[in-house]
């Protein structure tokens, strides 16, 4: 049964190469539609010219074009400014406490199960403890004297009679005491967010040893 610090300052890098701009042809703006009333006058039949309402239809059709583009830039820009907002609420969220809502890991008989618990105050003595769904004890491992941080604990998959757990979900809390005597516990699945990092329009919490998707995330605190 082992435990290893994880380490707390981990330093994140991301590659960047900015793709080449394409011009988008699909679609014709109200320049181009412009463009084409300018030629349709200009190259008109001067004995049968074009009706002065097919050209005030046309103008109508440009003004309301020009305005559906301003309306979608402005769209898409209030989009941008909403997203940086929520980018950079989420980056002040670093240093408080990710709860991802759950204390469970899955097991299978005859492997070592590896976990992750945080504890927020220097330990002088610890216990972790590996329950059953119904909260009867099954193991546990000695945390002993270690400062605050995060802790990775491998369980080897024996009870506490030396047989193997069987197939299914366990629970895991700790119980520790402070070296100043207080009385304290804590449990798998809460840790402290160390940095944001945003993926391909995904925004992803460094927790513990790993990258967690927000969505993942229930509580922060």
């Amino acid at each position: 049964m082992a435990i290893t610090s994880t380490g707390l300052d981990a330093a994140t890098y991301v590659d960047y190469t900015e793709a080449p701009t394409v011009e988008d042809k699909t679609s014709l703006t109200n320049d181009d539609f412009m463009m084409l009333l300018l030629a349709q006058l200009q190259n008109q039949d001067p004995t049968e010219p074009t009706d002065t309402e097919q050209i005030l239809t046309q103008t109508s059709q440009l003004a309301a074009l020009e305005a559906t583009d301003k309306t979608n830039k402005a769209l898409e820009d209030l989009a941008a400014s909403l997203t940086a907002a929520n980018d950079f609420s989420t980056v002040a969220a670093i240093g408080k406490t990710a709860d991802m809502g759950s204390d469970a890991i899955a097991h299978e008989k005859g492997t070592t199960s590896s976990f992750e618990v945080y504890f927020p105050s220097d330990v002088e003595q610890g216990i972790v403890n590996i329950t059953d769904l119904d909260g009867n004890a099954v193991a546990t491992i000695d945390m002993g004297t270690n400062p605050a941080g995060v802790y990775q604990f491998d369980w080897d998959g024996l009870t506490a009679s030396g047989a193997s757990a069987e197939d299914g979900i366990y629970r895991v809390n700790a119980d520790y005491t402070t070296p100043t005597g207080e009385s304290l516990s804590t449990r798998l699945g809460a840790y402290p967010i160390e940095s944001v990092r945003f993926e391909n329009g995904t925004t992803l919490l460094k927790v513990g040893s790993s990258y967690v998707p927000l969505e993942n995330v229930v509580e922060i605190y």
